[in-house]
C-alpha cells in the first residue's frame, strides 16, 4: 500500500502503558461513531500478486494509521512475516490523506486510492466488512448455553446490557467445566483516543485460569498482551482482530491439566479460532495467567474480565468433552 515507513505513531498505538480514555470516550453505537468511525476499517483491492489490503486505524481528532498488507488482509491472503506498509493520515477537506515520500493514498466515499509520486493511481481498494463465518453459531444438540441474550442468570454478577448482551463484569460462569469446547461472540468499544490496554480491554479466562485477550488491537501487530494472545504465553499465529463495534468470535477447544495424586502430569492445551482463523494450534499452556485463579485438578467456570471498558459478550454455549 504505502512505503514502508513508520512514524512512530504505532509505537504508541501499541504502548501497553498508555492511559485509558476516560468512559465518556467509548462509544457503543455505530450510529454514534461520526466520521472517523465511518473510515477506519477495512479495505481490499486488486487479483493475484497484485492483491492488497489496507486496515485503516482511528485514533481520535482526525488523525489514522494506515497498515498495508502485500498479498490481502490478515487471515485472507496476508500472514505474519509477510510485508507491511505504515503511514500517517489525516483528514484534509473531505478526504483523509496519507503522504510518503513514494506515495499519496486518499480515502473517499468508501474508496482508497493510491498514487504514486508522478500521480498515476496504483491500487484501488475498497472498503469492506468481514464477518466471523462462526457468528451466530447456533448450540449444537447437548450443548450448554450460557448466554442467550435473555438473562444472565447463568452467571455469577451477570449484567444484562441494553437489554440483550453480557456485560464485561467480572462475572463467571455458574457451570463449570474440564474439557470442552466453548463458542462466544465479543464487541469492543470505539475507543479513538484510547491507546494500548485502555482501549476495548477485557478477557475470556478459559477454566477461569488461563487468559484469552479481548481487545480492540485492529491493525497492531498481534502480541501476547493484545487481542487473541494467552497472556505471557503466547501470541496468536495472525492478528484477526476487527474494527471496534464489529461483532466477533471466539471458538475454543480447551483440554484441561490433567492431576494425579495432586500433582500436574499434564500441561492444559487450547486450540482457539478468531473469527474462524485458527490463531493457536493445540498450543501448550505451561502454566496459568494472572487475574483470576491458580491452576488445580478441579472444574472451574468461563471468567469474563472487567477492565473498565464497555465491552460486551452475547451467544455464548459450551459442548462438554
Amino acid at each position: 500500500m504505502l512505503k514502508r515507513t513508520f512514524l512512530g505513531l504505532a509505537l504508541v498505538v501499541a504502548a501497553a502503558s498508555a492511559a485509558a480514555a476516560a468512559p465518556g470516550d467509548a462509544i457503543t453505537d455505530p450510529s454514534q461513531g461520526g466520521k472517523d468511525f465511518e473510515v477506519q476499517g477495512e479495505y481490499l483491492g486488486g487479483e493475484g500478486d497484485q492483491r492488497y489490503g489496507a486496515q485503516i486505524i482511528a485514533l481520535g481528532d482526525g488523525k489514522f494509521l494506515g497498515v498495508g498488507y502485500r498479498g490481502g488482509l490478515p487471515g485472507d491472503g496476508w500472514k505474519r512475516g509477510d510485508e507491511v506498509y505504515k503511514a500517517e493520515g489525516e483528514w484534509k477537506d473531505d478526504a483523509v490523506v496519507f503522504k510518503t515520500d513514494d506515495f499519496v493514498a486518499t480515502i473517499k466515499d468508501g474508496k482508497l486510492t493510491i498514487k504514486d509520486a508522478d500521480g498515476n493511481i496504483v491500487h484501488d481498494l475498497k472498503k469492506i466488512e468481514r464477518k466471523s463465518p462462526t457468528l451466530g453459531a447456533k448450540p449444537p444438540a447437548g450443548a450448554k448455553v450460557l448466554f442467550d441474550g435473555t438473562s444472565a442468570d447463568n452467571f455469577e454478577n451477570g449484567k444484562l446490557v441494553d437489554g440483550q448482551y453480557l456485560g464485561a463484569t467480572n462475572c463467571t460462569s455458574k457451570e463449570k467445566f474440564g474439557d470442552h469446547t466453548l463458542h462466544i461472540e465479543f464487541r469492543t468499544p470505539f475507543m479513538p483516543k484510547a491507546r494500548g490496554q485502555g482501549r476495548g480491554n477485557s478477557g475470556v479466562y478459559m477454566q477461569s485460569r488461563y487468559e484469552l485477550q479481548v481487545l480492540d488491537s485492529f491493525g497492531l501487530e498481534g502480541e501476547n498482551n493484545e487481542c487473541g494472545g494467552i497472556y505471557q504465553i503466547a501470541k496468536p499465529i495472525v492478528n484477526m482482530c476487527f474494527p471496534p463495534l464489529a461483532w466477533q468470535t471466539y471458538d475454543i477447544e480447551f483440554k484441561a491439566a490433567r492431576y494425579e495424586n495432586g500433582k500436574k502430569v499434564e500441561n492444559a492445551r487450547a486450540t482457539i479460532k478468531h473469527n474462524g482463523v485458527t490463531i493457536h494450534d493445540n498450543l501448550e499452556l505451561p502454566h496459568g495467567t494472572p487475574g483470576r485463579l491458580p491452576e488445580g485438578p478441579e472444574k472451574l467456570g468461563v471468567f469474563l474480565q472487567d477492565h473498565g471498558n464497555p465491552v460486551v459478550f452475547r451467544n455464548i454455549w459450551v459442548v462438554e468433552k
